[in-house]
């Protein structure tokens, strides 16, 4: 079990940056790997980014090279910086625990934070 607490939401102009974290309630060192996932409305979720515990990360085209995932193990905590922001992604974003790929499901995880709201403007 963990619990996760995400913070660093707002309201960002077009172009502009945010940071979002990620508050582990267990080691990050002990957990296979975390994610970042976001859901606008009416839109399916999708994953922003995911961390493996050898460190390995992966985007998808959408955000690749405006978004960087990073960990904190010693506060135990998960970070997304997010650059270059634009209009559509907008959205409530929502750090996740033991993330893993299938070709029959995609993306899932195991544990999920309650998501913060970052709202682009344009």
């Amino acid at each position: 079990q963990v619990q996760l607490v995400e913070s660093g939401g707002g309201v960002v102009q077009a172009g502009g940056s945010l940071k979002l974290s990620c508050a582990a309630s267990r080691s990050i060192s002990t957990i296979n790997s975390m994610g970042w996932y976001r859901q606008a409305p009416g839109k399916k979720r999708e994953l922003v980014a995911a961390r493996s515990s050898d460190g390995s990360a992966y985007y998808p085209a959408s955000v690749k090279g405006r978004f960087t995932v990073s960990v904190d193990t010693v506060g135990n905590l998960l970070y997304l910086q997010m650059n270059n922001l634009k209009p559509e992604d907008t959205a409530m974003y929502y750090c996740a625990a033991e993330t893993s790929w299938s070709s029959d499901s995609g993306w899932e995880s195991d544990y999920w934070g309650q998501g913060t709201q970052v709202t682009v403007s344009s």
